[in-house]
């Protein structure tokens, strides 16, 4: 039996959930990233960061290389850019919303 579209997007997302693969993420944009790069970046401990990081391979959102004593992490495709880049206009266009409503807000609280 296979997984409805909707809900294979919801795990995807839910995989997403948590700020240092979202951190991870953002710094793997630039290109491919030795752990010890994303260690220091992030500042969590280094048993975290594996952890997260398994999270993300084991989903095939990263891929892992191994070069002599370092691991490097790189993002298996161009499309978790692209959605990172969108998840930021989202909440740039959220928050500038928040932004005018309390403005308008404080606005309505001046008194004649």
């Amino acid at each position: 039996m296979s997984v409805p579209l909707y809900q294979a997007k919801a795990e995807f997302f839910r995989m997403l959930g948590h700020p240092v693969r979202i951190r991870v993420l953002e710094l793997l944009q630039d290109g491919p990233t030795p752990v010890r790069d994303l260690l220091a970046a992030i500042e969590v401990e280094p048993s975290a960061l594996s952890q997260q990081l398994a999270v993300l391979r084991r989903s095939g959102i990263v891929t892992s290389q191994r070069e002599g004593s370092t691991v490097v992490y790189e993002l298996a495709g161009g499309d978790v850019a692209d959605l990172m880049r969108a998840a930021r206009r989202i909440l740039t266009e959220m928050l500038t919303g928040r932004h005018e409503l309390l403005a308008e807000l404080r606005g309505a609280e001046v008194t004649p």
